[in-house]
């Protein structure tokens, strides 16, 4: 039977408390009013935005369930979310069965450029329509 290295074990359970704890924060301090989170840099200095532009407002807003505000804020991050999901899931799964091949069906280069592609979409068009 495979068994996880003892500081593997270690690091998942580090960075899942920093996950819980990051909840935690976006869940209890608005990102717009605060500053601890830091602004977009590229909209500074362009005046553009960029793909990832109002993420931290749409994660606080998916957090007390207002899908309608998060979508305004980001659409390409609450469109993400499925794909997001799979690869965690995938993830999960390998941990129990690490021989699978399941994760290079899901990761594959194909995939990794549409999502580049679609974010660039997005961008151009995020920019000329202003939404």
């Amino acid at each position: 039977m495979y068994r996880v290295p003892r500081y593997k074990m270690i690091f998942r359970i580090f960075f899942f408390l920093v996950f819980l704890i990051a909840i935690y924060v976006y869940s209890h301090i608005h990102p717009s009013s605060s500053p601890l989170f830091p602004k977009c840099p590229f909209l500074m200095l362009t005046g553009m935005k960029c793909p990832g532009c109002g993420s931290q407002r749409a994660l606080h807003a998916l957090l007390h369930a207002d899908i309608k505000t998060a979508f305004s804020y980001n659409p390409l991050l609450l469109l993400s979310i499925p794909y997001v999901i799979l690869l965690v899931g995938v993830r999960i799964y390998q941990l129990f069965n690490p021989y699978s091949t399941l994760i290079l069906k899901v990761q594959k280069n194909l995939y990794i450029w549409m999502f580049f592609a679609i974010a660039m979409i997005f961008f151009v068009a995020r920019n000329i329509f202003n939404f």
